[in-house]
């Protein structure tokens, strides 16, 4: 089915990089979500109206709050895809972060009231009425609500989108919720206990969990996070695979939406290359990762002694030091200056962003293991942080 709409109302929909492409993929998950969700609030609320039941009409409101969700979700695209222009250089593609944000915070807003409304009704019990066209428009509801989450999840991993993915977990969410609804209104009819308040208390719960799920996903790339493992192997092994290139360090990259990211790297060529040569493959790397990856790449230049025996030997010495103070550091920029008394061994160590130590501690740590393991060695060290882990 998700294929089948892709075919009739987006055209080249397997170009997925391409922004108009994107752009017309959230308008049809906008729209799809607006039809089917005032179908289901309409059902819904016919069939609250008929029995009486809170749950029921809660998970109608619900419905209603996902109608504009899907609004927001459309505007946001829709705002995500202008061209760059004077105030925004970069692009308006955070926008679609912003979008996904308003859509969490709609359904936080919905979870609470029909918190409260249900305690209310747990408190003061109606009883509510039982009705077979009820049962069966929950029972719809349900099959619609888990096509529509599969239909958002698939889409929003085909174009990359938070906002598709926050609705594809709301979606899945309110499947349980009506599902949890139905089945109280069965034990209730059989049973003859009044479960509605309480279940419509579990709606809300669950309504409150996909919020704060979906909130999660939104600010996570707003405040700025790694990038995915599988796009820093890649870069790694595009700059790698040229034979000028060394070794690679400092990778980071700027998310400025879907499709709009920058990233900037350090490769290390040989001191004895030739230098336009060097230039002319690292400008050849920046259009590959362009092209490969979609990334407005700028890589930095290090010239590095490769050919020197005592240089390389210090090299691995060093390395071994600083892994020995963990294992996860690595070191780069390394070179070495020698004096009458002593040589200094200057080099730049590389730690995860996550690490708990400070520069400073860091930098102690292997000064003392590199200073006190080699009696005429000086240790001038600068600490960099790794991005990408």
């Amino acid at each position: 089915m998700t294929k089948l709409l892709l075919r009739l109302f987006v055209r080249d929909y397997e170009n997925t990089s391409d922004p108009a492409v994107r752009l017309r993929c959230g308008q049809l998950a906008g729209a799809v979500g607006i039809v089917l969700n005032l179908l289901l609030f309409a059902g819904k609320g016919l069939a609250g109206l008929i029995t009486g039941a809170i749950s029921i009409t809660a998970d109608a409101f619900n419905n209603l709050s996902d109608a504009a969700s899907s609004v927001v979700t459309l505007v946001g695209f829709r705002l995500a895809g202008q061209r760059a222009d004077r105030e925004h250089p970069f692009g308006h593609g955070r926008m679609e972060y912003l979008a996904g944000l308003a859509v969490s915070a709609l359904i936080l807003v919905v979870g609470v009231e029909l918190a409260k409304t249900s305690v209310e009704k747990i408190i003061s019990p109606e009883e509510a009425e039982f009705s077979l066209l009820s049962t069966a428009i929950l029972g719809a509801a349900i099959v619609v609500k888990l096509w529509m989450g599969l239909f958002n999840r698939s889409l929003g991993r085909k174009v990359d989108s938070p906002a598709m993915a926050a609705t594809a977990a709301d979606s899945l969410s309110d499947s349980l919720a009506t599902t949890g609804v139905l089945v109280g209104t069965l034990i209730s009819h059989l049973t003859h206990v009044n479960l509605d308040g309480w279940i419509g208390l579990l709606v809300s719960v669950l309504v409150l969990r996909a919020g704060w799920g979906a909130a999660k996903d939104t600010l996570d790339p707003l405040l700025g996070q790694p990038p995915r493992p599988e796009l820093v192997e890649q870069v790694k092994d595009i700059i790698l695979s040229h034979p000028q290139v060394v070794g690679i360090h400092d990778l980071i990259f700027h998310d400025y939406g879907p499709g709009r990211v920058l990233m900037s790297a350090h490769a290390e060529v040989s001191a004895h290359s030739d230098l336009l040569e060097v230039h002319d493959v690292i400008d050849h790397i920046e259009r590959e990762l362009h092209d490969t990856c979609g990334l407005e790449a700028v890589i930095h230049m290090d010239p590095i002694i490769t050919d020197d025996e005592e240089t390389n030997r210090l090299r691995a010495w060093v390395l071994e030091e600083v892994q020995a103070v963990d294992g996860a550091f690595t070191i780069h920029d390394f070179r070495m200056t020698a004096g009458p008394l002593h040589t200094n061994l200057i080099f730049d160590v590389l730690a995860p962003s996550g690490c708990s130590l400070t520069d400073e501690e860091i930098a102690r740590a292997v000064k003392d293991r590199v200073e006190q393991d080699g009696e005429h060695y000086f240790a001038v060290i600068q600490v960099d942080r790794d991005y990408t882990r």
